[in-house]
């Protein structure tokens, strides 16, 4: 068998940076037809931006805050293109001067998956997806209404229960506890997933949107792992070269999610980050790792990535497989 059946992750995953001029522009190179487009100013205390083709352009969604889903914004990101998309004014994602990182994901089987869903507050209900894969990771938010950004996981090593645990992506909160088991119904299947009767996840004429994220060899993976608390940190193997990753302490204290890519820096020690949950601009010390042919590696003693003895979930996505379907392997930085 093959080590992956896709030789091109930055098909299906990009992280593409640019500069705004407060005016219009029509932003390419994303180099293919994107469906989820997420925005963050790097120079400038905004908000995140979260659009999608599910629930079409000019519908804003804001990962950093529990803000409801604002429709009809034409200045925002009014229209996806076939290598891009096109921006209006807003400075949240076209201030004149300032510089932006957006990350692209295109939905693909094993990868990447977009539902969208009406609640009815029913527990249990059952919602098909077309990941094709149990999710490793679920992103569920009401667009209707005010609430967090609710995140499930099923890594092994992250201790999570379905019926009861969540994280918060707008939170630097550690992982909560709802006694009612009213988010997260049930672990999910390759085919379903189950909402809750919670106002937030599954609440009557309330409108949701679920990202859910698979683990595909060579192209994306959720896992987990522990910290050492040296700067000669622990190793995480992913089986590719990272273009992108997200990492969340998971057994308890308030860190950050912390972001970093290929693009923003391009060489190790890769210490350039955004945080999902602020509106802070791009630190240059943030999470130090270092990205490698086949993983990353934590290279900082601090809690936000490798407190010792501290368990962290992390989400990453390819540049390079480690080996190819031809069996050629990827280069390190």
């Amino acid at each position: 068998m093959a080590y992956t059946d896709i030789d091109k992750p930055s098909d299906y995953f990009n992280t593409l940076l640019y500069t705004g001029n407060g005016g219009t522009q029509s932003i390419t190179g994303v180099g293919f037809t994107q469906d989820f487009t997420w925005i963050k100013s790097r120079s400038t205390a905004q908000n995140h931006y979260a659009f999608d083709t599910v629930r079409g352009a000019q519908k804003q969604l804001y990962p950093s805050t529990n803000s409801s889903e604002d429709t009809g914004q034409s200045n925002g990101l009014n229209a996806f293109t076939s290598n891009g998309f096109n921006l209006g004014t807003e400075v949240g994602v076209n201030g004149n001067g300032a510089t932006y990182a957006s990350w692209n994901w295109k939905k693909v089987a094993g990868v990447f998956d977009i539902q969208t869903y009406a609640g009815n507050n029913t527990g249990s209900r059952t919602l098909a997806h077309n990941l094709g894969v149990v999710p490793s990771l679920i992103i569920v938010k009401n667009r209707t209404n005010n609430a967090d950004w609710f995140v499930g996981s099923t890594t092994p090593g992250v201790s999570f229960n379905w019926a009861t645990d969540y994280f918060r992506l707008n939170e630097n909160a550690a992982k909560g506890t709802d006694s009612g088991g009213n988010l997260f119904g049930a672990v999910p299947t390759d085919s379903v997933f189950t909402p809750g009767t919670n106002n937030d996840m599954n609440g009557s004429n309330n409108n949701y949107v679920a990202y859910l994220f698979g683990n595909k060899q060579g192209v994306s993976k959720v896992g987990s792992y522990v910290g050492n608390g040296n700067a000669d940190g622990t190793f995480v193997y992913l089986g590719f070269k990272p273009a992108w990753v997200m990492v969340k302490r998971s057994d308890g204290g308030t860190e950050n999610w912390q972001i970093n890519d290929n693009k923003r820096k391009t060489f190790n020690v890769n210490s350039t980050s955004l945080f999902a949950n602020t509106n802070g601009t791009e630190s240059t010390d943030g999470m130090y790792i270092d990205m490698l042919s086949n993983g990353f590696k934590a290279r900082e003693t601090g809690g936000g990535t490798n407190g010792s003895g501290s368990s962290y979930l992390y989400m990453a996505f390819a540049e390079n497989p480690f080996v190819t379907s031809t069996g050629i392997p990827a280069a390190a930085r």
